[in-house]
């Protein structure tokens, strides 16, 4: 079994707007804190041994400058690097994916010697977003992938109980356990939609049409 309670309720999801590179930008974060070390939780998230444990299998050359790519998924370039060091590490990579490009950045802080602070932001210009999509589901299209990933890897760092395996993900999700978790996962990029300034009717359709993308299943069904 999955905690997925306790999972939901330790990412903490936030949405903003601002300029960047003369354009409007929205940027999604998640933010979770590990019960491991920063060095640890670097390799986790680094390596090409390691990520598709809990994410997706990776290829590619893993180092700044260098380009990856995901299996059935996006690819980039690694476009800042810097290891753990004096209790701070950080990547930023280009996130290519369907034809567009957007920005992910991850920052690793350490709250102690067996705890780190991991925070994914995730940046995309406003017009490259289809405006239906964007009216459609919201920040959960995106957020709740991420939420996904933050699970794997609650999962393989020992942060949640319970065992899932990448290849697993897709027939869980219309578990109950799976379910729960989009549920949650999506009315909790809700909450950050109206937080952030959205409609609060216009952000439960899109958390609903979330939901329903990520499970196939309808509210209430």
């Amino acid at each position: 079994m999955v905690d997925v309670t306790k999972q939901i309720a330790a990412v903490t999801r936030a949405l903003r707007t601002e300029e960047r590179d003369g354009a409007e930008t929205r940027i999604q974060t998640l933010v979770q804190e590990y019960p491991a070390g920063i060095d640890e939780v670097w390799d986790a998230a680094t390596s090409a041994e390691r990520i598709p444990r809990w994410f997706l299998p990776i290829s590619g050359d893993l180092r700044l400058g260098g380009r990856y790519q995901l299996t059935g998924n996006a690819g980039g370039e690694i476009l800042a690097c810097a290891p753990p060091a004096d209790g701070a590490a950080e990547y930023r990579l280009s996130w290519e994916f369907g034809g567009g490009t957007s920005w992910v950045t991850v920052r690793l802080a350490a709250e102690g010697p067996d705890r780190t602070r991991f925070e994914l932001e995730h940046a995309a210009r406003v017009a490259d977003v289809p405006a239906e999509m964007w009216e459609t589901f919201g920040p959960g299209a995106t957020g709740v992938g991420w939420d996904g990933g933050l699970l794997g890897l609650s999962l393989h760092l020992g942060a949640v109980a319970g065992a899932l395996s990448p290849e697993e993900a897709e027939a869980w999700a219309v578990t109950e356990e799976g379910l729960a978790f989009y549920r949650g996962a999506a009315d909790g990029w809700g909450a950050a939609h109206i937080a952030a300034g959205g409609d609060a009717d216009a952000a439960a359709r899109a958390a609903d049409a979330t939901f329903g993308f990520y499970t196939g299943q309808t509210p209430g069904s």
